[in-house]
């Protein structure tokens, strides 16, 4: 039993080929639109690329960028095939393609859907990319004389700035790495060699951050360093007083403004999805009924179109069923080395279908 089947009059069957036409071209532009926002969200994650430890993360903008790319080409061909389907004589050469071309587009709508719950799910490879990026990143923000780092503390401090935020995790993470170089530390300074034999290491660590995690919107002097000591500075209690520096740290702000990006690009993905998806029905519909006209042999009479020939149980063991044919003449291919087994059998010429001719007794001659 056909799967939703409808009835189509030939009036009907020419409406749907051009509201399919029509649609074809807006899946064009929605094709584009893909392109557009796999380009912009690869763009977005460029521009920290530095910072971010698994390239990994590009695979959700480059898929959005190759989906794109095919639907203006399926879609612009599917313009073309509805076109033609309101002519009976133009539905012959398309008659062949059709099927293919549905199956294809089947498996091209389901990659749209992936490449949505991608952005949905893209989450948490994102935030461990993000927090051993930035980890490593701060590493090296007081290298602004090594070739290749140099750009760096510039980079970090535009972060900062621009998400207000501090740190990887917070701002005491600027606590644990020495941030300021030894060029820009006076060595002879008792201060400064008892920081730095202080620490196993041999690092000059200290409680302070760089100017750029300064909170702009506090009215009092931006404490930059000795962050835990009341006594450095004046009416100052660093256990109950707020902080004139950015609480949160760089990875969360990162991670809620790609997050927020991703959500919005993915619920978009989702529409011309589902946009294809019912694009993709009319194609098929269209096929089915104008396949019965032709077996039918009047191009003006009502015709039947479906989704599916049988039920979608019926249809799973066929398609099964055939693969498991396949499979098994693959395997005795492979076992026989390609020969018919045949082959060498001789057969005898008895006639057109070699069968031996029917022999009919003979008299026997009577004895004299």
């Amino acid at each position: 039993m056909a799967v939703l089947k409808v009835k189509f009059t030939k009036n009907k069957r020419d409406k749907l080929a051009q509201v399919l036409w029509i649609l074809n071209w807006i899946s064009v532009v929605t094709g584009i639109i893909l392109f557009s926002l796999g380009l912009f969200l690869k763009i977005e994650i460029r521009k920290l690329n530095e910072l971010m430890a698994n390239q990994e993360v590009h695979s959700v903008p480059n898929m959005l960028i190759a989906v794109g790319v095919i639907a203006c080409g399926i879609n612009f061909l599917g313009g073309k095939i509805c076109y033609d389907c309101s002519d009976t004589n133009k539905f012959h050469r398309w008659k062949l393609f059709m099927l293919p071309y549905i199956i294809c587009t089947f498996f091209f709508t389901f990659c749209i859907l992936v490449g949505a719950l991608m952005c949905y799910t893209m989450r948490n490879e994102l935030e461990e990319s993000l927090y051993l990026g930035l980890k490593e990143a701060l590493k090296f923000y007081k290298d602004t004389d090594t070739p290749g780092r140099c750009f760096l503390k510039r980079t970090i401090d535009m972060l900062q700035i621009e998400f207000q935020c501090c740190g990887n995790n917070g701002f005491r993470d600027w606590f644990e790495i020495q941030w300021i170089s030894i060029r820009y530390l006076d060595m002879s300074n008792k201060e400064v060699q008892d920081r730095l034999k202080s620490n196993v290491d041999g690092k000059y660590l200290m409680d302070g951050v760089p100017f750029s995690c300064c909170n702009i919107n506090s009215p009092r002097p931006c404490i930059q360093n000795q962050l835990t000591n009341n006594s450095a500075h004046f009416n100052y209690d660093f256990q109950s007083e707020e902080l004139n520096v950015w609480r949160k740290g760089c990875r969360k702000a990162l991670l809620e403004y790609y997050t927020q990006i991703m959500q919005s690009i993915g619920f978009t993905v989702l529409i011309i999805w589902l946009f294809e998806l019912s694009v993709l029905t009319g194609v098929r519909y269209l096929q089915t009924a104008m396949e019965n006209v032709l077996r039918q042999g009047d191009p003006d009479s009502e015709s039947d179109g479906w989704l599916l020939e049988n039920s979608f149980v019926e249809t799973a063991r066929s398609n099964l069923n055939i693969i498991k044919n396949l499979g098994k003449s693959n395997q005795i291919n492979a076992i026989s080395g390609n020969e018919d087994p045949n082959m060498d059998v001789p057969t005898a010429d008895y006639g057109p279908d070699n069968v031996p001719p029917k022999q009919i007794p003979t008299a026997s001659q009577p004895q004299s």
